[in-house]
């Protein structure tokens, strides 16, 4: 955890928050939550927010959703964070009649969704909740654990089917109490006394951790967060060093440390296969670096799993900054993984953005270490997140080719790409979310979406949806933008948002969408589309696209096209008739 404090935090609450970016939070719960909004808006202020938080009376959560002239609902919160805390829940359950206690969770899992259901239909908001923590009353012992009436069995019960509401409830996100009780213990998580003075079930100690959990939800809501992780070799991955021990001799597997490595290894497989970008970053020879992947029978990671491998002698920072520029990533969105301080610091003061975690010096405790920062947090998954690392690689290929090409052009038509184009359909409903959520540089309007707004716009009359997808002869970059466009009146089409992946920037794409953007709107009777830039910190590389691409800049961020007189751009990109996949 951390090592900031909650006197820190409450310190940092009181500061000037002008110039920072604003979210509203408005937090209900069934117990006192002044310090849990202390907590938060102190962190939030470490992290560059200011939080607008309103913090709703004691035992206040029906009244406040039920009631439409609520303070919850004046407030337009951008998350409403509920706490139903699970000793105000044990409470209910003592009450409950002996001959019910079996239903409790399923009746508590009702009320939950009800809650739900009332909010979403009043207000366009995401809601955070926390799961429950456990507490064994121990009337039965562990007797209860096959006990279904018991509170453990229901309590339990209950979290899994809280799981399985969420999933369902796609502008809903959990936050884990239960979790972090695992971690800390009951004894640091809880104060008994504080609870039984002013209710308030939550330590002073562990807010700081509370609240850097719901911030690290918030934050991958908005954008921010890890897509990359850089990694070195000796004493990271192995222990040993591959150049003096040799591959017999490096601690993989059951030699040495080398379990300890081992599960380090799979772990980072598992977040390759979420989708994170693996790296590898190692001052060695290249051919004795890769041997391992090679040959080490004990290796979990291979080089297929690396999206780009660099290993030479030049001094780190360099060489991360040439894997970020290939990748066309943010930097502020890759973490470097490295056993050695003096690399650490010196990849820390050289690029301020990177996030280095101090690894402990016991290889050992990496895993339990690097579990603890939660650098991974994010609000959405899909399928095609398994095939990122295909893609990088790709994009690897793609500028090695460019190398040997003396004219751009020439090299933009020998990579014969390929473009489909169609309106939102549903199986692509989590990565046209997550794509709104991770698009910073080329997002005209930065307008994110979760995967309930995305289907509530593809449903919507008023909207015209279109989702781009590419192809060239290196591979699939997949869903790699999207377009929404309101109807403002017959003859108008408004573009409420463009956003796109770097991965494609410069390639035609820019040129094929705005093609497509004027075919689709003269398809559809309408006569003007207008487009709009909203500056941010990041977007500043599409200030002027639009008058660039061939629409009149009216001023103030606002661009308008013609669309029956407008002159199409030239691309090398080919339509393509999107095959029946049968999703």
């Amino acid at each position: 955890m951390e090592n900031t404090s909650f006197l820190t935090l409450k310190k940092n609450a009181k500061q000037d928050m002008s110039g920072l970016k604003e979210y509203k939070i408005v937090i209900i719960g069934d117990c006192s939550t002044q310090h849990l909004a202390t907590a938060l808006k102190g962190y939030g202020y470490q992290e560059g927010y200011h939080l607008n938080i309103f913090d709703s009376d004691y035992n206040q959560i029906d009244s406040q959703i039920m009631d439409d002239e609520s303070e919850l609902y004046k407030h337009n919160p951008d998350a409403v964070l509920i706490y139903m805390s699970t000793e105000k829940l044990y409470e209910k359950f003592c009450e409950t009649a002996l001959e019910n206690r079996s239903n409790f969770a399923d009746l508590t899992i009702e009320k939950i969704a009800q809650n739900w259901t009332v909010l979403n239909s009043k207000i366009k908001t995401n809601i955070l909740q926390f799961n429950f923590v456990e507490n064994d009353d121990r009337i039965f012992g562990n007797y209860g654990n096959k006990l279904q009436s018991s509170f453990i069995y229901q309590l339990r019960k209950l979290n899994f089917k809280l799981m399985e509401l969420s999933a369902q409830t796609k502008n809903t996100f959990l936050i884990d109490l239960s979790n972090l009780q695992n971690c800390y213990g009951r004894q640091y998580i809880h104060d008994d006394k504080l609870y039984y003075i002013a209710k308030m079930p939550l330590s002073t100690a562990i807010l700081p951790e509370v609240a850097k959990q719901i911030l690290d939800v918030i934050k991958s809501l908005g954008g921010k967060f890890k897509k990359c992780a850089i990694l070195d070799l000796d004493n990271t991955l192995w222990g040993g060093v591959i150049g003096d021990d040799g591959l017999k001799s490096i601690q993989i597997g059951e030699l040495g440390l080398g379990h300890a490595f081992s599960e380090f290894q799979m772990w980072l497989k598992e977040l390759k296969n979420r989708g994170i970008i693996l790296a590898v970053c190692s001052k060695n020879n290249e051919n004795i670096a890769k041997e391992p992947f090679e040959k080490h029978p004990e290796m979990i990671l291979k080089l297929d799993d690396i999206s780009m491998f660099v290993a030479n002698w030049e001094d780190k920072a360099s060489n991360i900054l040439n894997i970020q520029k290939t990748l066309n990533i943010g930097m502020d969105s890759i973490v470097f993984i490295d056993d050695n301080p003096f690399e650490r610091n010196s990849v820390k003061a050289m690029i301020p953005d990177i996030t280095v975690p101090e690894l402990p010096e016991d290889p050992a405790l990496y895993l339990s270490y690097l579990k603890s920062l939660n650098l991974f947090e994010t609000a959405s998954y899909s399928e095609n997140d398994k095939d990122r690392t295909k893609q990088y690689q790709a994009e690897v290929g793609r500028t090695t080719l460019q190398s040997n090409f003396e004219n751009f052009n020439d090299y933009l038509k020998s990579l014969e790409m390929r473009a489909t184009v169609h309106p939102f359909e549903e199986f692509d409903f989590p990565r046209i979310s997550q794509l709104s959520q991770r698009s910073n540089q080329f997002n005209l309007r930065t307008v994110r979406y979760t995967e309930a707004e995305v289907e509530q716009v593809a449903q919507d009359e008023n909207y015209v949806t279109l989702s781009f997808s590419l192809k060239d002869k290196f591979g699939d970059y997949g869903l790699i933008s999207l377009v929404i466009m309101e109807k403002q009146s017959e003859d108008t089409l408004f573009i409420t948002n463009w956003l796109m992946s770097c991965r494609v920037l410069k390639r035609g794409m820019e040129e094929f969408i705005v093609n497509q953007i004027i075919e689709t709107a003269k398809e559809k009777g309408f006569s003007k589309v207008i487009g709009e830039y909203i500056q941010t910190p990041k977007n500043a590389m599409v200030e002027k696209i639009y008058s660039k691409l061939g629409f009149q800049d009216l001023g103030n961020g606002t661009f308008e096209a013609d669309v029956q007189n407008f002159k199409m751009n030239e691309t090398n990109i080919q339509k393509e008739r999107r095959k029946n996949s049968g999703k």
